[in-house]
């Protein structure tokens, strides 16, 4: 039998890199134990045409299928060797803007649980992106010095951080409590300052602190009552229009009408005249 010598790399052994048109793979492992691979897809970012984007082109990196377990953190970390990192941003889905830091509430906003995600990454220069591109790995996820928890560890510390601190909750209900009634404080002030003031067309918006009896007699408020009383006076003068015209039109209907009733009473009395009583 001849053996037949098969390409490295082909049919999924170790050398293969599944990755789509375009993209440069990264073998990522969990730790140095774990046999498998899980692969990180790497582009330049790019936009299309004249597609507005916040990232910088030549010093972004586009990454798909970073893992549930791989963290900001960790995805800056497993990618510092190819240069100075100074944004990472984690997606659901590719975006073209970059996400706003805002800081949210811990315990009114509660972390979802992610799944496979996208990133982008933002070196400080260009050749960040080019030296991750031919980054060979596997880079390992957790090490000695950076040890990632998972598996019944990692369930452990999620239930211990999901036990609320007491203390902490209530200065969380106290800051949103203080910048609610902040927020409705201003409100108040704002509908007492507009309060029996009239808009363009000389309407006065009554909320339920009540409204001022009588309206302020100033130039501009006599301006919206006079603009006011013409605007209706017009719209009243064209409703009579179409009504003139409406009933003229409903007065010639009934005049043929009559026309045709005449007519038909005199063919019926014709053919009455003209009828000859035949037995047989």
């Amino acid at each position: 039998m001849v053996a037949r010598k098969r390409k490295a790399g082909a049919c999924g052994h170790e050398g293969s890199t599944p990755s789509p048109p375009s993209y440069s793979a990264i073998p990522v492992k969990f730790t140095k134990q774990q046999q498998a691979s899980h692969y990180l897809y790497v582009i330049q970012h790019r936009v299309r045409g004249d597609t507005q984007s916040t990232w910088p082109p030549n010093k972004t990196l586009f990454v798909l299928n970073v893992p549930p377990y791989c963290t900001e953190e960790c995805l800056s970390r497993l990618l510092s060797s190819c240069g100075t990192i100074k944004t990472v941003d984690l997606k659901e889905k590719p975006d073209h803007a970059e996400s706003a830091k805002e800081a949210k509430p811990e315990f009114f906003h509660p972390k979802l649980i992610p799944g496979i995600q996208v990133a982008y990454v933002v070196f400080q220069k260009p050749s960040g992106v080019s030296a991750t591109l031919n980054l060979k790995g596997p880079l390992l996820v957790s090490t000695e010095n950076h040890s990632v928890r998972s598996g019944i560890h990692k369930w452990i510390s999620e239930y211990e951080e999901s036990v609320l601190d007491p203390e902490a909750l209530r200065v969380e209900v106290d800051t949103f409590m203080e910048a609610y009634d902040k927020k409705i404080a201003e409100e108040e002030t704002k509908a007492k300052e507009e309060e029996g003031v009239p808009d363009e067309e000389g309407w006065v918006k009554v909320t339920r602190r009540g409204h001022r009896p009588v309206l302020p007699q100033t130039e501009a408020a006599s301006l919206c009552v006079l603009k006011r009383e013409k605007s209706k006076r017009a719209r009243k003068e064209l409703l009579n229009f179409y009504a003139g015209q409406h009933r003229e039109t409903t007065m010639e209907h009934l005049a043929q009408l009559c026309k045709k009733f005449k007519e038909d009473k005199q063919r019926i009395e014709l053919m009455r005249a003209q009828y000859k009583f035949r037995p047989y």
